[in-house]
């Protein structure tokens, strides 16, 4: 061991490394938060197909716990039909992505008119907590003010 580190320096460099904890992959995380209002964006032919799949395959395979068997099934089935058998689910697929258009329309009117409003609703509402606050704090002090 000519000039080398001996084993215990290098555990005792690696220790006093400091790590800044980092989100996954080392990057900050730049997405927004959800909003919970906001529609579900709608099913695909596939997965309105895989609701009912569901459904018929825990009726014949009771015992199965699964659920990648059930998914795999599915897949296996789903790509077997044929353009007439899956023309139902996908009609489904496109009413639930029409209404899904329309209620994102009215979510995306909303967005744009709605926060003003919901500014105000939760000003008054702290207002009327503060309110409240000060009616308590002003009836404490003064019994009080009164035993002292």
């Amino acid at each position: 061991m000519k000039g080398g580190k001996s084993k215990s320096d290098a555990k005792s460099s690696k220790l006093s490394v400091n790590k800044k904890p980092t989100t996954k992959g080392g990057r900050k995380s730049t997405k927004a938060a959800k909003d919970p209002n906001k529609p579900k964006r709608p099913a695909s032919a596939f997965f309105v197909f895989m609701e009912e799949f569901r459904e018929q395959y825990k009726k014949d395979h009771p015992k199965n716990k699964s659920v990648a068997a059930v998914g795999k099934a599915g897949g296996d089935k789903w790509k077997s039909m044929s353009e007439t058998e899956k023309r139902p689910y996908v009609e489904k697929a496109e009413k639930r992505k029409a209404e899904y258009e329309k209620n994102m329309k009215a979510y995306n009117k909303r967005q744009a008119e709605g926060p003003k409003d919901d500014d105000m609703e939760s000003e008054k509402s702290v207002s009327e907590v503060n309110d409240d606050d000060d009616g308590d704090d002003e009836e404490g002090s003064g019994e009080e003010d009164d035993d002292e």
